[in-house]
């Protein structure tokens, strides 16, 4: 019988205080409405955006605690891809808020998920590989596993970006195509999931190899032994044992991510006209939206990463880093095509000539560290430098 888990340990001081805080700015912000119908004098619009995007930050860094406590019951691969698709869903539905706003905002998706790629695969990623190696010299991921993240990056990134210049009207896919892509998309996702929870787990997992050993050749010499392949499949985590042996907590923490996210949905329709409205004034890059949205979303999930990096958890950091880009790809796209589709707005995906080149360059990248047998802090630098170039193009 599994021992009784108390609910304080889970709805703990602070937690209530993160439920208070984002539904008391929810109950603040409706009763305020009235009161920020433009125009709003500059400071009021100032001081109301940037406590909606602390008060979003401290709610988002609540379902990142709850989530991080399920990853430690359930082990990888699932507790990464519960944080990760709590992280998502909170992008998707502020790009969503966004997209039904008042205002044209027919580039925010691609502006968006272009501004989570280059920060993810080359600040996160790049801070990351540079601490680590700093702090520990080699990082070695499991290759398989990173191999299948860049796989799905290349063909998913293609498909958003570049196709829809070439076979599209004015950079956006017309209906029919939406619509196919959307389908191909959202199949592609699921049939990675399927995998990664399933005969692929072991290949999302920690791999512990000796100094100066190829992690790469480990891994295919467990794939042509079918001893080792028995090993490999008893280490994997036995999910259904973490749930039996943590019945209540497994049901306790669920529920209260989801009520702490529901203050993110609510106060991201403010947060979008917020933003419209204080972007306008400044004349900044219609693109900068994007970029706030995507620093706002993935700023827990990043200094997350960065702690497993100076642990030395390296798959950890790749679960993290690349599954969270392609479930953004995977769930924003296709949410963004049916948007448009059931809205009758113009979704325009195709990207610049300037985007494309660094993102084929940092697609080129990852997969040169996936493949090395040792990564190092120079990874971390050249990934850091090409972030570098993508703020020069944005304010360009």
């Amino acid at each position: 019988m599994p021992s009784p888990f108390p609910l304080r340990r889970v709805l703990t001081p602070v937690a209530i205080a993160r439920l208070v805080i984002g539904w008391g700015a929810v109950g603040a912000l409706a009763a305020a409405g009235p009161l920020l119908a433009p125009p709003v004098a500059g400071p009021v619009l100032l001081i109301v955006l940037a406590v909606t995007i602390v008060v979003i930050l401290l709610c988002s860094f609540g379902v990142v605690h709850e989530a991080e406590a399920l990853a430690r019951r359930l082990g990888d691969p699932y507790g990464t891809l519960i944080l990760t698709l709590s992280i998502v869903t909170i992008e998707v539905v502020l790009i969503a808020a966004v997209m039904l706003g008042p205002g044209d905002h027919a580039t925010i998706a691609p502006d968006s998920v272009m501004a989570v790629s280059m920060i993810i695969l080359n600040l996160v990623v790049g801070v990351c590989l540079l601490l680590g190696g700093i702090r520990h010299g080699d990082l070695r991921a499991n290759r398989t596993g990173a191999l299948a993240y860049t796989t799905l990056l290349v063909v998913l990134c293609t498909t958003a970006f570049a196709l829809p210049a070439a076979i599209g009207a004015d950079g956006a896919y017309t209906p029919v195509q939406a619509l196919t892509v959307a389908v191909m998309t959202v199949g592609l996702y699921g049939f990675f999931l399927w995998r990664q929870t399933g005969a692929q787990a072991a290949d999302f997992q920690e791999v512990a190899s000796p100094a100066g050993t190829d992690i790469g050749a480990i891994t295919g010499q467990q794939t042509a032994s079918t001893g080792q392949q028995t090993a490999s499949i008893e280490q994997r985590p036995a999910i259904g044992a973490g749930i039996t042996a943590h019945r209540s907590e497994p049901l306790a923490r669920p529920a209260l991510l989801i009520v702490t996210v529901l203050p993110i949905v609510l106060l991201s329709h403010d947060l979008a006209a917020l933003l419209d409205d204080s972007l306008g004034r400044l004349g900044a890059p219609v693109a900068l939206a994007g970029v706030l949205i995507a620093m706002i979303v993935f700023t827990p999930e990043s200094i997350t990463a960065v702690r497993a990096a100076l642990g030395g958890q390296t798959q950890r950091v790749v679960n993290l880093c690349h599954g969270a880009l392609v479930s953004t790809v995977g769930l924003t796209i296709p949410t963004v095509l049916v948007i448009g589709l059931l809205t009758g707005q113009q979704v325009v995906l195709a990207e610049s000539a300037a985007n494309l080149l660094l993102l084929g360059i940092t697609l080129a990248l990852t997969a040169v560290a996936a493949t090395s047998p040792r990564v190092t802090a120079m990874h971390g630098a050249a990934h850091l430098m090409v972030f570098g170039l993508y703020a020069l193009v944005l304010f360009s």
